[in-house]
């Protein structure tokens, strides 16, 4: 984990969310104190556990990107879920321990990302030279395959390699020097892939959740199946040299890894926990609120959970919920729940300031990524201040006259300013320069934003 100070922590969030100074601050503080526990002595370290966030504000004003960019920021295994996707066992909807199975999933994939690097450079080696023998013909002696050696658990013959003679060293070193100089990419080759099992298909449809991964055990009974394609050499580079990384990472220390940063590091982020709060009624589709905060409990608290990688602890990994609370408030979760979310963030609601701010400011602001866009095309386009102004006014009262969507609202609203130019810039001239301006935008938007019940289905 990266040691980067609480104000460090801030001042990279600040990069991309604009605002919202009470959150930030609790989520530094959340993971600094993650690295002090780290130093503190082995017995200690167990009880200290991470007092999660309750982040209380409307849709669309940085909760989600708060906690996505903080687990960036640390490279923290991270997993964004919707409370209401969950309902009591029994009812419908998923399994709560199905968010731990996510975050371990996502977790070996960081680690295996991590080792693929570390052995990047050995695997395009391995590579290249199974690419010359395919490029210059040399053959294998096909292994004989004996069924029963799989039911048995015997391993099958590998692979025979035929001896280089002077022929084939001759060849070898002619295409090497073709393949160097890049003038064999285009060339098709033949290719043996890895086949993935029709059962694989059969088990992943039925949306199976269970701590034994059946398609593993499946696997390991029966031998890998290997067919034949015809790809070009760049793409056969591609799929050898990931194929050649994989042999080479010890997968066994991968899955420990995953499982150690899923526990001492993840972060779970269950928005809209606000819908799950509120009174039982006697039926309904709200029958099953009190029963999901009951399965969420466990969870926060602390328990083990069955992965198909083994157990995972769920003590120390940190919790953050958010929802909107217009309806229901944090004190109507239940007592137990809201015990386990000690630290309580308000983020505001966005001004006509904050609009100007998220449209040019972060490192990739709304009006960067749309001249970005339209600059692949040869288009050049320039906002003017007072374009930006009242792209920012016209989202406030937006929001303010129909339902509060947050920064969500300036993609629309942006959208709708460039959609003509949009359509029509693949036809238009190279180099073409325009300049959005405050009156561009009032042709384009202005009477619909004046209108609210335009506005409520356009904007």
């Amino acid at each position: 984990m990266e040691q980067l100070t609480p104000r460090q922590i801030v001042a990279e969030l600040d990069k991309y969310i604009v605002g919202q100074k009470g959150a930030k601050r609790a989520v530094a503080i959340a993971l600094r104190n993650r690295y002090r526990r780290s130093l503190l002595p082995s017995a200690l370290q167990e009880d200290v556990l991470p007092k999660n966030i309750l982040m209380i504000g409307p849709t669309g004003v940085g909760k989600t990107e708060i906690a996505r960019r903080l687990a960036k920021l640390v490279k923290a295994p991270f997993t964004k879920v919707e409370a209401t996707k969950f309902t009591e066992v029994g009812y419908v909807g998923r399994d709560v321990e199905s968010i731990i199975r996510d975050l371990t999933e996502v977790a070996l994939r960081m680690v295996k990302s991590e080792k693929v690097k570390e052995v990047e450079v050995q695997a395009e080696k391995n590579a290249e030279k199974r690419l010359l023998d395919l490029i210059s013909g040399k053959k294998k002696d096909s292994p004989s395959v004996n069924p029963f050696q799989f039911l048995f658990g015997q391993e099958a013959e590998k692979e025979k390699e035929n001896p280089d003679t002077p022929e084939t060293e001759k060849d070898k070193d002619f295409f090497h020097q073709k393949l160097q100089n890049g003038e064999l990419e285009e060339i098709m080759i033949e290719i043996e892939v890895e086949e993935n099992p029709a059962y694989s298909d059969m088990l992943g449809a039925s949306g199976m959740e269970l701590g034994i991964n059946l398609q593993d055990m499946m696997a390991g009974m029966f031998p890998k199946k290997r067919k034949k394609k015809k790809v070009a050499v760049k793409e056969a580079r591609r799929i050898l040299i990931q194929e050649e990384a994989q042999n080479l990472i010890d997968h066994d220390e991968a899955v420990q890894e995953a499982i150690r940063r899923t526990e001492q590091e993840g972060i779970v982020f269950l928005d809209e926990i606000d819908k799950i709060a509120g009174k039982e009624n006697s039926g309904g589709p709200d029958v099953s609120r009190g029963g999901v905060q009951r399965d969420i409990l466990p969870l926060v608290e602390g328990s083990t959970v069955m992965t198909k990688y083994g157990a995972v602890k769920t003590d120390h990994i940190l919790y953050i919920a958010a929802g909107a609370f217009h309806v229901a408030k944090p004190s109507d979760l239940i007592p137990e729940l809201q015990g386990r979310f000690p630290i309580r963030v308000e983020l505001e609601s966005l001004s006509v300031a904050d609009f100007k701010r998220i449209l040019t400011e972060p490192e990739a602001s709304i009006i960067k990524q749309y001249s970005a866009l339209l600059s692949t095309e040869g288009i050049n386009v320039n906002f003017s201040e007072n374009a930006i102004e009242e792209i920012a006014e016209i989202a406030y009262n937006v929001n303010s006259s129909t339902e509060n969507i947050g920064a969500r609202r300036l993609h629309t609203i942006v959208e709708k300013v460039l959609e003509e130019l949009s359509y029509e810039a693949s036809e238009l001239p190279e180099d073409y320069n325009i300049t959005i301006n405050k009156e561009y935008i009032h042709t384009r938007v202005g009477d619909v934003a004046k209108n609210q019940d335009l506005s409520k289905y356009i904007l």
